[in-house]
């Protein structure tokens, strides 16, 4: 196999045409891939690009060429895609997330090859998603490559990335059960006798095993092999990323004609709903990080050093897992994992809401497939997550349904992973949704959306008390947080540092208090784009990360986390950037995963802590006018010293700065019982053929007088892009057990008291 990279010197225009087919765009730029068109407006907040672009260049190919088999391989477009080859239709594509190829050779000519790629990131009722709060960039935004094969070699459109899979099973932690299948195809109109070559290398290039098999191929062979490993290095994660290499390579006449190297890591991943998770029956608390694939100024066409710097910053936090949200990565972000000992959760875009346009759900089916086959062989990835939040909108028997086919298809894909879903906090304990897969994530946000932070571990105790049998963790939690905002009082929707950082330590306190609870994944390890989002004096950016977009700034919950997660020793102050302080008396907090604790104000001795808690706090630390250099050091116990230093002034008057100034309430979030008579209201019997809170929105709408109703109590709420891509599934039922519609119990009886009348057609 060549592999030849094909990045450079392309065309794009945002005029798309179907003259682009053919012919040469006449008035693009040049671009080089990876590449988003929505690299700027994904993340502005002001209004974001949809539809199509056309990606246009000319691919030279020589007469010894032709007489190769050759690929082009498209690392992923987004979210829908088209290819032609010398104005030729070659292939379409509706997983926007995934990798495909395209076998060229019908449409290539000697010399100039026009190659025109349609790429289309608009709203298509059977492509996923749907809705999310995300960016839903477009453009080419994974390299493409050029595969040139001989006429034997290992599979290539079987939608997998290696054509082979590695499968382990733990016999015991001093033996494994390594199992090889793979399919060989034969271009040739004739049977040839290949000969497959497998080695397993350790770190040191040692060979564990070799062997070499004959197998006979007339169009396309499957071959399978099954070898025991005694005492391997285990892959311990974080502490002991031990990778071996697996070499496959074929041979015809003693020729290599095909290789694959694929990195593999022996471990065993126990999943308990009592006692948590135990990597090599040691058990471990998923501290946990989550990540989009995208960064500032460059939507998500993140190139090879923006993912090597992600990684680098989630090692130093100290996480041991993170999850891949919402939909299947850069295959080189798996690796990375596998490299640095991460457990990976890694998941489809079956994402809020389903399609009601396509009964068989098979645009999710497909990016189910496409994600396990290529990224089968990551020894990092523990499960296969099948939904996110996909009843936002409504939960019934059919979504039911459509998560047990999802569960059901990752199981005969690959029965050696967990299934994983993550529900809003809406769905039940006691609901049928949570005994479909293996393990069941909640997103929750105790604090932030509802209720308050302490009722996490109220929630997390109740639901391991009514199913003791199901393994729970907390697949999101986290606030919005803008760094520059701060607070001596911080609350709920201030998007102060000093808030984000409350709401995380009761987070990390409340899963490490509970044996049972899995452990977390924060939401998010970085700010990443949302064309919906303007709070927190930021448009076009969710602003839950630790980190800011750009990787520029920290946030003090990054170094909260990594005193509770981190093995290298260090001390920082919290609120350095709470500069301007308006109070003489000041609360010094420093986080450190170090004991031993001294404060200093300039030279004098403030006061010295010896506590365990991640989170330590000098209490009431008097100021002095003007500017104040504060100091702290922390001594392991080894003697060895961390230091680090703020300034403070001390202001007359509050900082306007650091308050954001609350927007007017804009919502039909208001005091029902206030606006309606809700006294005294008695339920209803509901009668068939009328019309009712039990109705879609998009129903009640189709009837002038049931849409009427809908107005009087919601006004033009259904009139919101958010709202309005929900209108198919939301009734008012369904919203009554959303939080954020604030909707009594009283309103449905009065509502349906109105509907009930008016009857369908």
């Amino acid at each position: 196999m060549k592999v030849i990279n094909f990045n450079s010197e392309w065309i794009f225009t945002k005029e798309s045409s179907d003259d682009y087919i053919n012919k040469e765009v006449n008035n693009g730029y040049k671009v080089c891939l990876p590449h988003s068109f929505n690299a700027t407006d994904g993340q502005s907040g002001d209004g974001m690009f949809k539809g199509e672009g056309c990606y246009q260049n000319k691919l030279i190919i020589t007469k010894d060429q032709l007489k190769k088999f050759i690929y082009l391989e498209i690392g992923a477009a987004s979210l829908v895609s088209k290819v032609y080859i010398n104005g030729k239709f070659a292939r379409n594509n509706k997983c926007g997330f995934s990798m495909y190829r395209v076998f060229l050779n019908p449409f290539l000519i000697e010399g100039e090859n026009l190659i025109s790629i349609f790429v289309d990131n608009s709203r298509y009722d059977d492509v996923y998603p749907l809705m999310a709060d995300f960016s839903f960039y477009g453009g080419i935004y994974r390299e493409l490559k050029i595969i040139e094969e001989e006429a034997i070699h290992f599979d290539l459109m079987d939608n997998s990335r290696d054509g082979i899979y590695l499968t382990q099973t733990c016999k015991s932690l001093n033996k494994f059960e390594l199992n090889i299948r793979g399919t060989i195809i034969n271009e040739m109109q004739e049977i040839k006798t290949a000969t497959i070559e497998l080695k397993l290398l350790n770190r040191e290039a040692e060979i564990v095993f070799k062997k070499n098999i004959n197998q006979d191929v007339i169009y396309k062979a499957d071959f399978e092999v099954v070898e025991e490993i005694n005492n391997p290095e285990l892959w311990q994660g974080i502490e002991n990323p031990y990778l071996y290499k697996f070499e496959a390579s074929l041979y015809f006449e003693e020729i290599q004609l095909d290789k694959r190297i694929i990195e593999i890591g022996f471990r065993k991943i126990e999943v308990t709903s009592d006692k948590g998770i135990f990597l090599n029956e040691k058990a471990i608390k998923l501290n946990g990080v989550s990540r989009h694939q995208d960064f500032a100024g460059v939507g998500n066409a993140l190139t090879k050093e923006q993912m090597d710097l992600d990684m680098s910053i989630i090692k130093e936090i100290g996480a041991n897992a993170i999850r891949l949200s919402h939909y299947q990565h850069d295959d080189y972000f798996y690796s990375l994992c596998d490299r640095a000992g991460l457990l990976v959760w890694a998941e489809i875009p079956f994402i809020s809401i389903p399609t009601t346009s396509d009964k068989e759900n098979t645009n999710a089916k497909e990016q189910l497939e496409r994600l396990i086959k290529q990224a089968y062989n990551h020894c990092s990835i523990y499960c296969w997550g099948v939904q996110n939040e996909i009843t936002i909108a409504v939960e019934n028997e059919k979504i039911y349904e459509m998560v047990k086919e999802l569960a059901a298809m990752a199981r005969k894909l690959d029965c050696s992973r967990f299934i994983a879903q993550a529900n809003i906090h809406s769905v039940a304990n006691e609901s049928s949704l949570n005994k479909l897969t293996d393990l069941v994530g909640y997103n929750l946000y105790y604090g932030w959306y509802y209720k308050e932070m302490e009722e996490l571990g109220t929630r997390l105790d109740e639901f391991h008390k009514l199913r003791p049998d199901i393994p729970v963790m907390v697949t999101e939690y986290g606030v919005d947080t803008n760094p520059k905002l701060h607070s001596y009082n911080p609350t709920v929707k201030d998007y102060t540092e000093e808030y984000q950082l409350l709401f995380i330590n009761n987070a990390l306190k409340t899963f490490n208090e509970r044996k049972f609870v899995l452990g977390g994944y924060i939401w998010a390890m970085f700010d990443f784009g949302s064309e919906i989002r303007n709070e927190g004096g930021v448009k076009g950016k969710n602003q839950k990360g630790l980190v800011t977009i750009d990787r520029k700034i920290k946030k003090d919950s990054f170094y909260l986390c990594k005193a509770y997660w981190s093995k290298e020793k260090f001390v920082k102050l919290a609120g350095n950037r709470f500069v301007n302080r308006h109070k003489q008396l000041n609360d010094i907090v420093v986080l450190s995963n170090i004991n031993q604790i001294k404060l200093y104000l300039g030279e004098k001795f403030i006061g010295e802590i010896n506590s365990k808690e991640p989170m330590k706090k000098f209490e009431a630390v008097k100021l002095n006018h003007g500017q104040n250099r504060i100091k702290v050091e922390a001594f392991d116990f080894e003697g060895n010293m961390k230091t680090d230093e703020m300034v403070l002034n001390y202001v007359s008057k509050l900082d306007e700065s650091y308050v954001l100034e609350k927007p007017k309430e804009t919502t039909h979030v208001v005091n029902w019982f206030q606006k309606f008579d809700l006294s005294n209201v008695q339920e209803i019997a509901i009668k068939e053929g009328y019309f009712s809170t039990f109705d879609t929105i998009e129903d009640l709408y189709k009837n002038d007088e049931a849409k009427k109703i809908f107005e009087k109590y919601f006004g033009n709420l259904a009139e919101s892009q958010q709202f309005k891509v929900m209108m198919s599934l939301m009734t008012i039922d369904s919203m009554s057990k959303r939080s954020r519609f604030n909707i009594p119990k009283e309103l449905l009886s009065v509502i349906n008291k109105e509907l009930n009348v008016i009857p369908k057609k």
